[in-house]
This record gives C-alpha cells, sequence and structure tokens, in this order.
C-alpha cells in the first residue's frame, strides 16, 4: 500500500532587487527557516521570481504543493516612476483648474538657497492632455453647480480618439462627496472603455488638489504595469495548485479538518509602502501603494528583529546592488510619512519613512568635469554589473573597490557567482591614475564617498528628525549593507551595529512578518475648540466599516481584526500637519483633549517647542485616519547555541577560516587579517578587529577598534572596543 505523504505548510517571502532576488521560506510546523538568493532577471523579473521558489523547496526538499502563501516585494511601480516612464496620460479635472499641475507649490526643495540651482520637474501630464469638466462642490461637499455630463462625454470621446489609455481623475473637493467623480467614471467606462481610469477619491481621499491630482496620476501611470506584473506571476504560481486540507481560517493556513477541497492557489499579496501586504487581485485597483514595497519589508523585518535582540531605537541600512535604503524604527515600528515622493512625483499615501541614495554594490565610480571623485547615483546593476562580474562592465563601482581592498573574498553566494579580482584592480588602476592617487587611496576613498552618503541618508531619517543619532544602533542588512558598517558608526557616533542572521535576506523575511493592511483618510478641517464630537464618531465609524469590509474581502474574521486610527493635526496658521495617534473609544470632549495633549507632545519632541499654554495658538483638526489590520502569525527565532556549552572546539577551531591580506586603511596598507565563517559561530563569541566575517549572502569587514559579540539569537552586536577585552 502507497504511504499518504503529509501536506507541509510553506510561506515564502521573495524581494526582487535590482540585483539579487532574495527568498525566504518558513515551515509553520516544524519551525524552520530556510533562505536563499538568485540572480534577478531585469528583463522578466518573473522569471527570478519563480526561480527564487524552486531553488528554496528544493533546499527544503518540499514540493510546489506545500506552497500556502506566497508575500511578493517588488520595485516594478517605484522603477517605473523613477525611470520617468509614465506613458502617454490624461487628465481629468474641474473647469478652471486645468492648471493645477503648474501652480504645484512654491516651496523649493531644500529651501530658498536653492532657487538658483532648482529645476522645476517636467509635468507628469502633458499640457494639451488635460481637458476640464462643469460642475462644482464646496469643501463641504455641497453641490454649487451640477455636473455637466455634456462636458464628460466630449472629454472621454476626446482622449479615446488620441487613443490615450491611462487617465487620472481629480475633481474639486471630492475628498468631502465623490459623487461627481463617480459620474465622470461612469461617462469614461461608457465612452473609453478600455482606458485604465484612477479617480482621486479613491486613492487618496484627502484635501490639496495638487497632491491628490499628482498621486492620482501616478496611480493611474503604473496601472497597467502593475496588473501586468502581477498577472504574470499569478498565472505561474497557479501550478501550485493540488490536494489541501479544507477551507482556509484566513490567516493564510489552512484549518484542520479532513481533505473535503481542492487546494486552492497558494495565496499571493503583494507588500505595500505602510507596512502592510494586501491580495494581488486586489492591488492591481491600487496599484500606487505598492512603491517603496521591498524598502518597507526590509525596514518591518530589521525592526522586528532589534527589538528581539532588545534594541527599541534603530536606524537601518539596507544595502543592496543598486541603492541603499534607510529608515528609523522605534520600539519595533518603523515611522511612517504621507509627505513622501517618488522620485520627483509627490505622493500623499502612507508610507514608510524610507530615504534611498544611489551608493549600493553597482554603483560607478566616475571623474566630474571638474576632476573630482563621484559615486553614484548610476549603477552597473546586475546586467553588466561591475568590473569583477566579468560580464561586460566597463566601469569601477563600490563592489570592485571592497574586493580589491580585500574587503570581501573573491566570490558571492558562498561560491556561486565567482569574482573576478584583476579586472577590478585593473579597472580602478585606470581610475585612480586619472586621479593622480595609487589605487588603494582610489578605492579606499570611493568607499569613504559611499559611506558619507549613507550617513547623510541616516541624518535625514534621524537628526532631521529631531533624534539624537547617538542613541541608535544600526541595523544593517542586505548584500552589501554591513560593508560600511564601522565607518559609519565612526562617522555619525552611533552606538554600534547590530547585523542579523542572514542579512541578505532580511527583506524576504520581513514580507513573512508583515500583517494584511488597508488604509482609509477622511480630512475633516475643524478648529479644536468648536469641534463636533459627534461628527468625528461618525466618520471614524464610517472609515472603520470600510476597513472592515477590506479585510471580510482578505478572509479575516471580524474577531481578528484590528482597528488603528490616526488624527493629523496642527497649529491654526501652519501648512503642514503632524499624526497623532488615537485611541478607541467613544469621542468626546475629554477624548478630544487627550488627542490635542498628544499632538502638543509630539510637536515639541519634532520641532523643539510647543504651545501648549498659549490660548491664542489653536490646535486645528485635519485628516481623520483608520487602519485596518489582519494580523498574521510571525516566525520565532531559535535561540543559537551557546559557546560555554561546547567544551571541545574553540572559537578558533570552529570559526576560524583563513587569513587575507585587507587595506581597512589606506594610510595604514592591507594587514594579514583573520577571515570567519559566520555559521560556525557561537552565542557568547566575540572577535576583535581587524577581522572579516563571511557567510552565504554577505560579508562584515571589521575595522582595527572593534569588538564583534554574538547574542543569543545569532546577531552579531558590533561595539568600539572600550572594556570588552581582547578576542580570540
Amino acid at each position: 500500500m502507497t504511504a499518504v505523504r503529509a501536506v507541509r505548510r510553506i510561506r515564502i517571502g521573495i524581494d526582487t532587487g535590482g540585483t539579487f532576488t532574495d527568498v525566504v521560506a518558513l515551515d509553520e510546523d516544524l519551525g524552520e527557516l530556510v533562505t536563499t538568493k538568485t540572480p534577478s532577471t531585469p528583463g522578466n523579473p518573473a522569471d527570478g521570481f519563480m526561480t527564487g521558489i524552486h531553488k528554496v523547496l528544493e533546499m527544503m526538499g518540499a514540493e510546489s504543493h506545500d506552497v500556502t502563501s506566497v508575500s511578493h516585494g517588488t520595485t516594478v511601480a517605484t522603477n517605473q516612476l523613477l525611470e520617468g516612464k509614465t506613458g502617454s496620460l490624461g487628465f481629468i479635472t474641474t473647469e478652471g483648474y486645468e492648471f493645477i499641475l503648474e501652480i504645484a507649490r512654491q516651496s523649493v526643495p531644500d529651501g530658498y538657497g536653492n532657487s538658483y540651482f532648482w529645476v522645476k520637474p517636467p509635468r507628469i501630464v502633458a499640457a494639451d492632455h488635460v481637458r476640464t469638466v462643469g460642475g462644482r462642490l464646496d469643501f463641504e461637499g455641497h453641490e454649487i453647480r451640477p455636473f455637466d455630463e455634456a462636458s464628460a462625454v466630449a472629454a472621454a470621446r476626446w482622449f479615446r480618439e488620441r487613443h490615450i489609455m491611462a487617465i487620472g481623475v481629480c475633481l474639486l473637493h471630492s475628498y468631502a462627496d465623490d459623487r461627481h467623480e463617480l459620474a465622470m467614471r461612469e461617462v469614461l467606462r461608457r465612452e473609453h472603455p478600455e482606458a485604465v481610469v484612477s479617480i482621486s477619491s479613491e486613492v487618496l481621499r484627502e484635501y490639496r488638489e495638487y497632491e491628490r491630482s499628482m498621486t492620482t496620476l501616478l496611480d493611474a501611470a503604473v496601472k497597467p504595469t502593475v496588473s501586468r506584473y502581477v498577472a504574470t506571476i499569478a498565472e505561474r504560481l497557479s501550478a501550485l495548485a493540488v490536494d489541501q486540507p479544507g477551507p482556509a481560517d484566513g490567516t493564510g493556513a489552512p484549518s484542520h479538518q479532513p481533505v473535503t477541497s481542492v487546494r486552492p492557489r497558494a495565496s499571493f499579496h503583494i507588500m505595500k509602502s505602510n507596512g502592510g501586504v494586501l491580495s494581488a487581485d486586489e492591488v492591481v485597483h491600487q496599484p500606487i501603494t505598492t512603491v517603496l514595497s521591498g524598502p518597507a519589508a526590509g525596514a518591518l523585518g530589521a525592526g522586528l528583529i532589534a527589538s528581539r535582540a532588545g534594541f527599541d531605537r534603530v536606524l537601518t541600512c539596507d544595502g543592496g546592488g543598486t541603492s541603499t535604503d534607510v529608515a528609523v524604527v522605534l520600539e519595533g515600528e518603523p515611522t511612517l510619512t504621507t509627505e513622501g515622493s517618488i522620485g520627483a512625483y509627490p505622493s500623499k499615501i502612507p508610507m514608510i519613512d524610507v530615504v534611498t541614495v544611489g551608493a549600493g554594490g553597482g554603483s560607478i565610480a566616475w571623474v566630474s568635469p571638474q576632476g573630482s571623485l563621484k559615486v553614484g547615483p548610476q549603477s552597473a546593476g546586475a546586467e553588466p554589473g561591475p568590473l569583477c562580474y566579468d560580464q561586460g562592465g566597463s566601469e569601477p563601482t563600490i563592489t570592485d573597490a571592497h574586493l580589491m581592498l580585500g574587503r570581501i573574498p573573491a566570490h558571492l553566494l558562498g561560491g556561486e557567482i565567482p569574482l573576478d579580482v584583476e579586472a577590478a584592480r585593473a579597472g580602478i588602476e585606470q581610475l585612480a591614475e586619472r586621479l593622480g592617487l595609487g589605487p588603494a587611496q582610489c578605492a579606499a576613498g570611493i568607499l569613504e564617498i559611499s559611506a558619507w552618503n549613507q550617513a547623510n541618508a541616516l541624518r535625514q531619517v534621524s537628526v532631521k528628525r529631531g533624534l539624537d543619532v547617538r542613541d541608535f544602533m544600526l541595523t544593517t542588512f542586505g548584500g552589501s549593507g554591513s560593508l560600511l558598517a564601522c565607518r559609519l558608526v565612526d562617522i555619525l557616533g552611533l552606538a554600534g551595529v547590530l547585523v542579523p542572521r542572514d542579512p541578505g535576506n532580511v527583506s524576504a523575511f520581513g514580507l513573512l512578518t508583515v500583517d494584511v493592511k488597508n488604509d482609509y483618510v477622511q480630512t475633516s478641517v475643524a478648529r479644536h475648540h468648536a469641534l463636533d464630537h459627534a461628527s468625528v464618531q461618525k466618520a471614524f465609524a464610517l472609515l472603520t466599516a470600510q476597513a472592515a469590509k477590506a479585510l471580510d474581502a482578505e478572509g479575516f474574521p471580524r474577531r481578528m481584526q484590528r482597528y488603528v486610527r490616526t488624527v493629523d493635526l496642527r497649529y491654526f496658521g501652519q501648512a503642514y500637519e503632524v499624526p497623532v495617534a488615537a485611541p478607541d473609544g467613544d469621542v468626546d470632549a475629554d477624548y478630544a483633549d487627550v488627542i490635542a495633549g498628544r499632538f502638543h507632545d509630539e510637536h515639541r519632541a519634532l520641532y523643539g517647542y510647543d504651545f501648549r499654554i498659549d490660548p491664542t495658538q489653536q490646535v486645528e483638526w485635519v485628516n481623520l485616519r483608520v487602519s485596518g489590520v489582519g494580523p498574521i502569525s510571525r516566525p520565532e527565532p531559535r535561540a543559537l547555541d551557546r559557546a560555554d556549552a561546547d567544551g571541545s572546539a574553540t572559537v578558533r577551531e570552529r570559526a576560524h577560516r583563513s587569513v587575507r591580506p585587507v587595506c581597512s586603511d589606506a594610510d595604514v596598507g592591507y594587514v594579514e587579517t583573520d577571515v570567519w565563517w559566520r555559521p560556525a559561530l557561537l552565542s557568547g563569541d566575540m572577535i576583535t578587529g581587524p577581522a572579516v566575517i563571511e557567510e552565504f549572502g554577505s560579508t562584515v569587514p571589521v575595522h582595527p577598534g572593534f569588538v564583534v559579540r554574538v547574542d543569543a539569537l545569532g546577531n552579531l552586536v558590533i561595539t568600539k572596543e572600550v572594556d570588552h577585552g581582547t578576542g580570540p
């Protein structure tokens, strides 16, 4: 009699980066966590995606039908917008407001001192692709003039005749009442049914016409690309459908029932910028929410790891092949912003506050017309890649500099990708000759510029937010995230560095820790002293109902759903708001006073002052927000064996791999340096720099004057050497 193979429950997280696709798989029954990486395939990202799935399943001895869910972090929408590939867009707005995009805002990035140099970014919509329709609502949603269907029909036909297939609709004050926008969409469906349409009342129900218009147009621009990409992945995942236990319980894991049904396609979720995920079927209706998808997952994963290690004030540094993403995490939660941007385009969707700089492993070193050394933002990417990849690259990169200085081994991914040291050296020598430097000085200069670029990005998310960077640990991850860790401690005066286990896969790990999350907002401007508490209560109830409906559709029973309230407040006369967490409960005078008090506290933390005791400075309520959260189970970390439990092997016997010349300081030159194999390290082990710690997906150069301690969960904790004694 043939034995029946038990069906396993495996969840997979996949983060597609510019150079590598990172994969983490969790066996929910055994608690086993397996990680791997595979080269990205920029020509068709779905190929790298599926290669990663098959590779990790082979490592686990599992089969495709064991997969219950797949969560994905993608840069498809981000890359399209960063490259300015918005296509031929159309814009429909209220009659008399056709110049919203030109007027925009008067502010200049980096202050008015930049006025002489700043060039206004190009329009996202050509001026002759803007159409207007008659009708008008006031700011409270009252109709001043009825919707003019004749002008709406004319606009729809105009776009149809010119084959403009992506259209954004933003009518004045539609955040207060969306009836005119819904009518416009119905006209477009009737007159131009092939068009992809985004309406602002569904994308961003919030005031400020310019930002709402831009966010809606960005949504329309990426809809076709994201829809095609998600459909391709979903189609290829459909092969994972086989028999499985009965219906799911809403958490992505099947219930323990007899086999009575056919296993559906593994659930497929896409990471959102706000720190949640959304089913692939729904994300095509709001694709703008997926920008900064991968960086958001990394910040969440790193925050969770650091919190479990006992650090609640953390800066994250995600170093990839193309760029480095940094964020701030307080008490395990990354900070959010609604004042973000994607490239030159402002976007008001809630997103984790991530700053990106062109300082990844593939960032190219070059000489400016003035003869100075520059690094990035241009990148060699995955194809052709750095010189050392020997795949046609023609310019030296950050990776080439690390390789030449001995800070990384002559291979990547545990030997899967060999690196050409001589090709890297030759390229840097040519660059050094142009600059009049020695080769080691040139390579060290490339890395010094990269470190300062990263340090400046870290200052943007910390010092510019009123935070003292010296109180923070830096959590580094990504393939190249830890390569400059010690130098960043020196530049910024950080408390230290935490390097998680499998740092190259933290973003993919983060995808397995992410709840389903949807955000809803309603603008409701009112002075605090005249606040209509019943109206606020009603608005919260409506937003909560929307969130509950969305979570119902995702399969979460009401008993599992959570709703998180936030209120945006400001002092009357200010241009921008401060988000404040709001508790559950009935809205009355005491409730409102609690929120106003929190606003004063947050304002002081951000700006150094508040007007709590000044009755002439009135608090104004602006936006009400509710986030609906569907919680999932998170992987539990496994403790590492303790070094003192091993009675035979010392750390040198266990983990010492080799010795090679490494240059940590161009003035000192190359020093014979111990190389350690991280998987052999145990809890309590200590290593003193100079040293290099290697593993499958990343490398950690430890400079002289630093000490590394392995904690109970297997993280590397790097600090300046003070009272730690000596290493092995």
